[in-house]
């Protein structure tokens, strides 16, 4: 520990008021470099490192009137930024919990349209939209195969796919709800659920 003390200031001048500290507590400083400054009557002088360190107590603030050979502030030789007896700065406050968005988003059931004259029923071929993509209206969501036909089934409205309910290969009868759609919804990052088993 090496002590930073008020120099010798002038002939007849034997005090001085700190005017500005350069660095602070736990700060790490390079020999020579600026640490304080000191006003009299009569001068303005600096302060310097005596030697590469960590200032680890400042002891005199700024606005104080010291006295020839007061202590200034005590530097820790050799040691680095982090590693001083300065006490640690108070940790942030954790920031508060984002609060849940409003649940104002409206779900859209999708279901299997009329595919036809006399078709009841339709195979899921290819989903076109996976679980948590943005999807604008009228863009395709799902390509359904009949004997007769095959059709896309589009959405309704601009928003997320929020839910697969059937898997590609399943059969499913019209006016089946086989997906939901969030109206408005934002996309999300999460990865589509996986689809279930078809039944045996």
């Amino acid at each position: 520990m090496t002590d930073i003390v008020v120099p010798v200031l002038g002939e007849s001048v034997s005090e001085a008021i700190v005017a500005n500290w350069k660095v602070g507590a736990g700060d790490a400083v390079k020999k020579d470099q600026l640490l304080v400054e000191l006003e009299t009557d009569k001068v303005s002088l600096e302060v310097s490192a005596p030697a590469d360190g960590v200032i680890s107590k400042i002891a005199a603030e700024e606005g104080e009137e010291v006295e020839i050979g007061a202590l200034l502030a005590v530097l820790e030789e050799g040691a680095s930024a982090g590693s001083s007896t300065a006490a640690p700065a108070k940790a942030k406050a954790a920031p508060k919990a984002a609060a849940p968005a409003a649940d104002a988003d409206k779900i859209i059931d999708i279901a299997i349209p009329q595919m036809g004259e006399s078709v009841g029923e339709g195979v899921i071929a290819s989903w076109m939209v996976g679980v948590g993509e943005a999807v604008k209206k009228d863009a395709p969501l799902v390509e359904v195969e009949t004997d007769k036909v095959a059709i896309e089934v589009p959405s309704p409205v601009d928003g997320v796919m929020v839910e697969h309910l059937v898997a590609e290969g399943d059969t499913v009868a019209v006016g089946s709800v086989i997906a939901r759609v969030s109206q408005g919804g934002a996309a999300t990052a999460s990865a589509p659920a996986a689809a279930a088993a078809p039944a045996p």
